[in-house]
């Protein structure tokens, strides 16, 4: 990761990427943009980003519409962070609940490991 900016929070991956391909170049500067506005404590709304509660507090998805698809990202914010769960093209109206299930679990995961459980 590049220098941080005073006040900006880092941002952790934990599964996914977002790179050009698969995302077109646009697509990654879009979602590039709006995380970068979330790492500086920003909040988002739609129709870039709709809150998540299924998945957790805090938690929701930014919204890329693609030329050839649509895609996903899963995040958290925390108070020291911003958590990129999953990164995925949406295919269905509905999330499905595989991705629900496993962005839980990676958060779960996450949060064990930062409080040194």
């Amino acid at each position: 990761m590049n220098a941080m900016e005073v006040g900006s929070k880092p941002l952790v991956i934990l599964h996914g990427e977002i790179k050009t391909p698969p995302l077109s170049a646009a697509a990654r500067i879009e979602a590039g943009m709006n995380l970068r506005k979330l790492q500086r404590g920003m909040s988002l709304s739609m129709p870039i980003s709709r809150p998540m509660p299924t998945i957790g507090a805090r938690c929701a998805e930014l919204r890329i519409v693609d030329a050839n698809a649509t895609w996903r990202i899963i995040y958290r914010v925390d108070a020291d962070a911003v958590l990129i769960a999953e990164v995925f093209a949406k295919k269905t109206q509905a999330t499905p609940k595989s991705v629900i299930d496993v962005c839980k679990k990676r958060l779960r995961d996450y949060d064990a490991i930062a409080k040194g459980a």
